[in-house]
């Protein structure tokens, strides 16, 4: 991590529970981060409880809002940037396609023409979604080289925000100093998720009110990893592309096929782990559209970056786990944040 010390990092969608890890990474590495992003969109949440406000700059606004984040690139000057900033539910999609549309799309649009504009940028990683795909529900994982077309409103307008990065790439970034890449993560778990219409903070929420947990979707196979994993890769790919630009591109960043497990798999562990609580289902005839078979091919980026994954899904829940027991014991979270931190740097 010590290429990351005093570098000047942008991270939007900071205050949300995968920009508050990434964050809090940065932190510890000696960088110097701003954010940009909404207020935290969930009461609890990661970024309060562990004061993230009090070490870094951080900016409320929407990516929406040009002109504000115009500002922002003009006064911190990044050299590093990772766009996390986005409406990232399933189901919140189908409830505000037009605020999804306009949050995923026109904010990578409005990212990148700040990027454009600023001749302090060195590096960008946009973050989107495994499920950028069209989903034929293959029992292989998908590459880099399939085609995008996201069925839900969620996924499609973050397959569009990979098409609109890639047109940028192409027409203004091919002949600067200006490295693009964009990774496709699969399903991600651990400490300080506080979301609705999510499975482990469905767990959580039905452990803490001593109630069976509720699983939607049973039979779903989804890559599920601890948040840990496709932080670090995403540190990776920014570090690797600064350096060499001929890497950048398109990555999936998900667990190993062993770790790609049902979601009956993952509760039975989530409860195994927890202990004292049970899960029933709850199929829902009429729920909107969600793929059951979904898996990614890794092996770009295991070719690329010499990457593999760090903990496997039992380990995964296991600090996962730990830490919302530690919040419910009102332990010092960043410590628990730091200690998980260290714990995987060593593998």
């Amino acid at each position: 991590m010590d290429f990351y010390k005093r570098k000047r990092v942008l991270v939007t969608g900071h205050t949300g529970f995968k920009g508050s890890w990434l964050s809090k990474i940065l932190l510890l590495a000696g960088a110097d981060v701003s954010g940009y992003s909404l207020m935290p969109p969930t009461e609890p949440n990661i970024y309060d409880m562990v004061q993230l406000d009090q070490s870094m700059y951080s900016v409320i606004g929407d990516i929406r809002d040009f002109d504000s984040l115009y500002k922002v690139f003009q006064e911190v000057k990044p050299e590093i940037v990772f766009h996390l900033a986005a409406q990232p539910i399933v189901l919140e999609g189908y409830k505000k396609p037009v605020e999804t549309y306009e949050t995923n799309v026109m904010g990578t649009v409005h990212l990148l023409e700040c990027i454009r504009q600023t001749d302090s940028v060195a590096s960008v990683v946009n973050i989107t979604t495994d499920k950028v795909y069209q989903n034929n529900e293959w029992i292989w994982g998908y590459r880099e080289n399939d085609a995008l077309d996201g069925y839900d409103p969620y996924s499609n307008s973050k397959s569009c925000s990979e098409l609109v990065t890639h047109s940028f790439q192409r027409s203004f970034f091919d002949h600067t100093s200006v490295s693009v890449s964009t990774a496709r993560a699969g399903n991600v778990i651990g400490g300080g998720d506080f979301a609705s219409d999510r499975i482990i903070p469905d767990c959580v929420r039905a452990a803490q009110n001593h109630k069976d947990i509720v699983v939607r979707n049973p039979n779903s196979i989804r890559p599920y990893q601890h948040v840990l994993e496709p932080l670090f890769a995403y540190l990776l790919i920014a570090q690797k592309q600064y350096q060499n630009k001929e890497i950048t591109g398109c990555y999936n960043v998900g667990p190993d096929e062993i770790d790609c497990v049902t979601t009956r798999q993952l509760v039975d562990l989530f409860c195994d782990k927890w202990g004292d609580i049970s899960w029933k289902s709850d199929v829902d005839e009429n729920a909107p559209h969600e793929a059951s078979f979904l898996k990614l091919d890794c092996s770009k980026m295991k070719s690329v970056f010499s990457w593999n994954p760090v903990w496997n899904i039992e380990q995964a829940i296991e600090k996962t786990v730990e830490w919302y027991k530690g919040y419910l014991e009102n332990s010092d979270l960043n410590v628990i944040m730091e200690q998980q931190i260290n714990s995987f740097m060593k593998g």
